[in-house]
């Protein structure tokens, strides 16, 4: 989440170059047209989808939902839809299928369906929300400051309160109690039951997995394949998984150090343990003095970030030299999030749970924390935006358990620095026997294409294609890689 997410941001990225999307013809009935700016290889088509802001109002005001869809090269073999979400929350999906097609999405599987993207409402092209957020806002990145003391979470309040009055006072304050997963759950429901389909099946990656639990716990007979990916323990991005950041940094950080190691060139230690201690010099280095920018805070979470990656570890070696040395940073994306992807973000992760209101608890979550994770948890238990989010609340968190069909799997890299695997177990219980499990020994966040783990990718391939999953939960060993 912090603070690009790579996968998210490439289908942002993406489906920012189209310029517009044309209308549907009906709310029921969608008309599909050319998305601009789409290559010739991947014809990507688009629509809108007209649904209520409020569904405990369905006659009241509507919003729309861009949708897009690449559909099958072979009507003939083709099972259903796959409707797909990259992650976030906050990240645009309408040209995801692209970016699954261009990352090696298996011919079988695109025969077999037409690959349906969205923008979730609030984001990009439907309904989007906004926070008014400053630049200065959105440099500080998705964590709040790295609280060294109880005085430094109490300064953090008041950033984190003035934060979470824009977002109610902003001009799209009047949407803010509908951004939830629960309502965008019922909008994917809409685009299933828009496209003539009785069931869907699905593709969901990091917060994209509690949002494809939400919606088999909501609509548990209407799913059809459900494969969750880097996965959010049962209450979604709430405080406990906010929290847990911190962990996945600890989980995957070993990596990196041995890729550094491995890599002298860098200057950053020639042992595992001096690589660490690099780490929290130049934490503590760019606490006192920011270098390009670039504060303790927000190295810690860049670090974070690019670990999301094995590819982006080059990268991160580079940008840990430039800030060592002071010399230019690599070339590549922003080192902080678009203002538009933070506010949705801030929306949903909000309005789904109720945070603790009190700085009191959030002194002694950090204390607890920066001890058990150093390297970030005095940042990701620090109080934010959502201890002051406004009361009202729709309705209740939805409760994910095993009421429904056997028919979701599950995979997971047993060091994703975005997903823990502490999380993907506890959501692995309480779907019970509903679920398959596929853990992969490796780290990075995104298993099914962008982990290149052949084991866990074929378990995917064949689940979406025949319906087979593995009889019980599989582990996968490292390699050999495809």
């Amino acid at each position: 989440m912090h603070p690009t997410l790579s996968l998210a941001l490439a289908a942002t990225t993406l489906a920012a170059t189209m310029t517009g999307v044309p209308a549907a013809a009906t709310p029921s009935t969608p008309r599909w047209g050319p998305c601009p700016e789409e290559t010739a290889s991947l014809p990507l088509e688009c629509s809108t989808l007209e649904v209520p802001l409020d569904y405990r109002d369905p006659d009241g005001r509507k919003i729309e939902i861009a949708i897009s869809r690449l559909p099958s090269a072979k009507p003939s073999q083709r099972r259903g839809v796959l409707l797909t979400n990259p992650g976030g929350p906050g990240a645009a999906g309408l040209g995801y299928p692209a970016v699954l097609a261009a990352s090696g999405l298996p011919q079988e599987v695109r025969d077999s369906y037409d690959v349906i993207g969205f923008d979730p409402r609030g984001v990009g092209r439907s309904a989007p929300v906004t926070c008014d957020l400053t630049e200065d806002q959105m440099a500080r990145g998705n964590f709040p400051p790295y609280a060294h003391t109880a005085a430094d979470v109490a300064r953090s309040a008041g950033n984190a309160r003035t934060i979470a009055e824009q977002c109610a006072t902003s001009r799209t304050a009047g949407t803010l109690p509908h951004i939830t997963t629960a309502n965008t759950a019922r909008d994917m429901d809409r685009i299933r039951a828009a496209l003539g389909e009785p069931k869907l099946s699905y593709l969901g990656a990091s917060y994209g997995t509690y949002l494809g639990a939400v919606y088999t716990a909501m609509f548990p007979e209407r799913g059809d394949r459900i494969v969750l990916d880097s996965n959010l323990g049962p209450g979604g991005y709430d405080v406990t998984a906010m929290r847990m950041f911190a962990r996945g940094l600890e989980d995957r950080f070993p990596d990196f150090a041995a890729f550094a190691v491995a890599h002298p060139e860098y200057g950053l230690g020639t042992t595992p343990q001096q690589v660490t201690a690099e780490f929290f010099d130049l934490a503590e280095r760019l606490e006192a003095n920011p270098v390009q920018g670039v504060d303790g805070t927000l190295f810690r979470g860049i670090t974070l970030d690019h670990l999301f990656s094995d590819v982006t570890m080059r990268r991160l070696a580079e940008i840990w030299q430039a800030l060592d040395t002071d010399g230019p940073l690599p070339p590549g994306q922003p080192l902080t999030p678009p203002g538009s992807l933070t506010s949705s973000r801030y929306h949903v992760i909000c309005g789904d749970s109720q945070w603790p209101e009190t700085v009191r608890k959030y002194q002694k979550d950090v204390a607890v924390d920066r001890l058990n994770y150093p390297m970030l948890g005095g940042s990701t238990a620090n109080i934010g935006p959502c201890a002051f989010w406004p009361d009202e609340r729709v309705e209740q968190p939805v409760r994910i358990g095993d009421r429904g069909p056997s028919n979701i799997l599950m995979v997971q890299n047993e060091r994703d620095p975005g997903t823990p695997l502490a999380g993907a177990r506890k959501l692995r219980r309480a779907l019970g026997e509903r679920a398959v499990m596929v853990t992969a020994d490796q780290g990075g966040h995104g298993v099914y294409l962008f982990g290149r783990n052949m084991c866990a990718n074929d378990a995917v391939t064949a689940f979406l294609t025949t319906g087979q999953r593995p009889p019980q939960d599989l582990a996968c060993a490292a390699g050999p890689k495809g």
